[in-house]
């Protein structure tokens, strides 16, 4: 075999196939192509394959039973249609064809070329314009949802926002989503609903159908009642490929209705789990923080002194310095006595009256001054044993019942300084500064 075989790119029909259905999916945009409805099949499994063609060519064409459903009226042999649809090949016969993702009357291009003017139009005005829409709230507090009270698409939003946050009230404004009413119907909730005030959050949804059915969200009087509203919107109308003035003026564009329910609420359950991180990191930081607390207490309840002891020694000091002053008193007394017969035998020798009389006066003096110092040393000792005795107080815990507080101990008369020391039906002894109250614990409200 020559070398050069064995280095070829060789494919078989599968691998063709499959690159030639890959190619045009990938570089060929959905399309709108209009055409003849012929050699129209319907099986049993619901989809739809039929021919379309003109004048000069034709191309087969699928219509999966998930897209052909919402066609209304069923097709006819020899209609003219207008398909939206994607370019592919049926990798199992090499067939080239159309997936048609939507089918309409040909005479709808009206719709089309009415729809492209007032899209220009408020696209000129500035209505489209990202820096013109608000922001939808992080977390709505009230939701008013502008659709159908019997359709699909409020079952389905109902549905996403029960199992995403539950807790969010909705206000249903019933409106018809297709028909000449429609659009005045959708006029009217969206001013209502931003009468009311209630709400901080609108959608206005429909499910998918053609574009007759989904032309009232067209019409300019919903688009400028949507630009005009207070409250941010969300549209919601039709399936992901349907797209309407109302998507391009609503300050956000869900592409299904479930996926308005989805852009509007917060996931509840990922915030619980997030709280719940919150809730450990609290309870680890207030756990370290009483350790730390409870390691202070226990060195600074070393280091109290015992207040009996204090009193005691306060005591001991004022009994030895009222022994010192009596035993002060005394001798003076003795010295006076003394000097006092001293001065009498004196006088009783001499008898000067004179010298008898200033003596006299020396001692009435010097009596006085005595007391004076007794009493002033008195005074003295009184106002440091006073001050002693306040310091003292001012570190008796005991005080603190005087100023309102209360202590509460258990059954076995340990101080209760946490919630989890105790549980209830357990009995507690609250003590107050005339007396103490005796309870049975019922219920426990931690504070974290």
């Amino acid at each position: 075999m020559n070398n050069s075989a064995t280095h070829r790119d060789i494919l078989t029909v599968t691998q063709l196939n499959r690159k030639a259905r890959q190619l045009l999916e990938t570089h060929m945009p959905i399309l709108w192509v209009e055409g003849e409805l012929s050699s129209l099949a319907r099986p049993s499994s619901g989809h739809w394959y039929f021919t379309l063609k003109d004048n000069g060519a034709q191309i087969r064409c699928a219509m999966f039973k998930n897209r052909n459903q919402s066609v209304r009226p069923q097709p006819q042999q020899g209609q003219q249609v207008l398909l939206r649809a994607r370019v592919s090949i049926y990798e199992g016969r090499g067939d080239y064809q159309l997936i048609v993702e939507h089918m309409e009357d040909a005479g709808l291009g009206d719709l089309h070329r009415a729809f492209d003017e007032l899209k220009s139009k408020l696209d000129q005005e500035g209505l489209f314009a990202p820096e013109r829409k608000r922001a939808l709230p992080k977390i709505p507090e009230h939701i008013g949802v502008i659709t159908s009270p019997t359709g699909a698409a409020i079952r389905d939003i109902l549905h996403v926002l029960e199992r995403r946050f539950p807790s969010i009230p909705v206000s249903i404004f019933p409106v018809a989503v297709q028909g000449n009413q429609a659009a005045p119907q959708i006029v009217k909730a969206i001013n209502a609903a931003n009468r009311l005030s209630d709400c901080d959050l609108l959608m206005v949804s429909r499910g998918g159908g053609s574009l007759e059915d989904l032309w009232p969200f067209n019409e300019e009087t919903v688009a400028r009642a949507i630009v005009a509203s207070r409250i941010p919107i969300i549209s919601a109308v039709g399936h992901e490929v349907d797209f309407t003035i109302a998507d391009f003026v609503a300050d956000y564009r869900a592409p299904t209705p479930s996926a308005a329910a989805e852009i509007a609420t917060p996931d509840g359950e990922a915030m619980d789990q997030q709280f719940y991180g919150f809730e450990l990191l609290l309870q680890e930081s207030m756990q370290r923080l009483l350790n730390q607390r409870e390691l202070k207490l226990k060195h600074l309840s070393a280091q109290l002194q015992h207040p009996g002891h204090k009193l005691q020694s306060q005591s001991q000091t004022l009994d030895y310095l009222e022994e010192h002053l009596q035993q002060a008193m005394h001798n003076k007394l003795i010295e006076l006595k003394h000097q006092l017969l001293q001065s009498k035998t004196q006088l009783n020798t001499n008898c000067p009256d004179e010298y008898i009389s200033h003596l006299q006066q020396k001692i009435d003096g010097i009596g006085k001054q005595l007391n004076t110092n007794m009493g002033f040393l008195l005074s003295n000792k009184q106002q440091h044993f006073n001050q002693q005795v306040a310091l003292l107080n001012s570190y008796n815990p005991l005080n603190t019942l005087q100023r309102g507080y209360t202590i509460t101990r258990d059954n076995k008369d340990a101080v209760i300084e946490s919630c989890n020391s105790v549980v209830p039906g357990d009995n507690i002894k609250t003590i107050l500064i005339d007396g103490e109250i005796e309870s049975k614990i019922v219920h426990i409200n931690p504070t974290t």
